[in-house]
């Protein structure tokens, strides 16, 4: 682990002034929740090769109530921290454990390959905010992650199971200006949530999502079997180019089965930017 950095940091979870602070990410320009830098993640590595972060389904608790009353009461002028986070890795592995109420997203990486995450059980409440799962698929934010230009790539997706009455099941972007490219989805099950899988977009993204498949999908009781949404989210600051337009192409569903659902399809795209190539075989 030449150049590396990996920290943990078991004791800090609600007093601010002693939690490390990082600059904001490269391909954001800006942190997620406020305008300035980002808390450390929990379990935190850069510039690591061949590491295991496993357990014999042992929990990891975020206790991330104090993180979310603070976030929607406006209080925070730093990102939260993220429970597990890599950067500029390759080959780790993330395995057998139970999170549950991270601060914010649950596992992060960034800027790295060869990422293995299998055997995860992740629990939040519903009314946490951002408490997403494994968010692999955030490319960048407008400008910045088109200059960056580093995008998702040869995701596969297989044997998940997700209950999220207010969320999707995959959601590709909506930061993903640095493109988002041959993801592979399988054997999916989804309960009680909102959609199966959603594209997610705006004007001044850029980037692309493109040759997507998914297949074996079972899905009970949802509100959108598919949405794509062209007019998704904020912009990190007023420097984006609203001329820059998210290419949505190459989109594949096949052997679906559903019930129990609202519509089967909700697809918002962006004038003057037609969506392209879509297939469902059901």
């Amino acid at each position: 682990m030449k150049n590396s950095f990996c920290s943990y940091h078991p004791n800090l979870f609600h007093d601010e002034s002693e939690w490390p602070l990082f600059p904001v990410l490269p391909s954001y320009g800006r942190g997620r929740d406020a305008p300035g830098g980002r808390f450390s993640s929990l379990i935190f590595g850069t510039n690591l090769t061949d590491v295991v972060i496993t357990g014999n389904n042992g929990t990891i608790d975020g206790q991330g109530t104090s993180w979310w009353k603070k976030y929607k009461a406006g209080q925070l002028n730093e990102t939260r921290p993220y429970m597990i986070e890599n950067m500029y890795s390759n080959q780790i592995q993330i395995s057998n454990l139970t999170l549950v109420n991270s601060p914010s997203w649950f596992v992060h990486p960034i800027y790295s390959s060869n990422i293995t995450i299998q055997g995860l059980t992740i629990l939040a409440p519903i009314d946490s905010p951002n408490t997403d799962g494994i968010d692999p698929v955030k490319s960048g934010w407008d400008q910045y992650g088109i200059k960056v230009g580093i995008p998702t790539e040869h995701l596969v997706i297989r044997r998940l199971t997700c209950i999220s009455p207010d969320s999707a099941t995959i959601a590709l972007g909506s930061e993903m200006s640095g493109g988002i490219r041959d993801v592979r989805a399988e054997d999916i099950t989804a309960l009680s949530t909102q959609s199966s899988v959603r594209i997610k977009t705006a004007q001044g993204r850029g980037g692309y999502v493109k040759d997507i498949f998914v297949r074996r999908m079972t899905l009970k009781t949802m509100k959108y079997v598919f949405w794509m949404t062209g007019s998704y989210g904020s912009h990190p600051d007023p420097g984006f180019d609203p001329k820059a337009l998210p290419l949505i192409q190459n989109i594949n569903y096949k052997q679906v089965e559903a019930e129990n659902v609202t519509y089967s399809a909700r697809l918002e795209g962006i004038p003057t930017d037609p969506l392209r190539e879509f297939a469902f075989l059901m």
